[in-house]
């Protein structure tokens, strides 16, 4: 795979069809966590707030979503689409979860900011 430096250098790299489901996934992730930071982070498209939030990538039948759901209820709606680890994938013959995507985002900037307030908290007892 080819170097890439920013996500439409990355989404040009596959067919049109693929193109419009990556940007249609970026737009889902864009508008859940608006202030996110996109960068290419492992050779995938990835999105910053307080830490990583989520990751994805397209491969020959279908898009991978990352990081693995921790929270119980996104589980379950999320489970038709487990892949290994807890990622997702969503298979390009199938119409794609833009709002379990965007669920999902929105899960993650909460558990990073408990995560940033818990650090905050030790840092302020120590």
């Amino acid at each position: 795979m080819t170097s890439v430096s920013t996500i439409d250098e990355y989404i040009k790299m596959f067919s049109p069809e693929v193109q419009i489901i990556l940007k249609e996934i970026r737009a889902a992730i864009k508008k859940a966590a608006p202030e996110a930071e996109e960068k290419i982070s492992y050779q995938m498209p990835a999105f910053f707030l307080k830490g990583a939030l989520v990751y994805f990538g397209a491969f020959k039948k279908h898009i991978g979503f990352y990081p693995p759901v921790r929270d119980e209820r996104l589980k379950v709606k999320a489970s038709i689409y487990a892949g290994e680890k807890g990622n997702l994938k969503f298979s390009l013959d199938k119409p794609i979860p833009y709002n379990l995507i965007s669920e999902i985002v929105k899960v993650r900037i909460k558990e990073n900011q408990e995560r940033e307030a818990k650090k905050k908290s030790k840092k302020l007892l120590t």
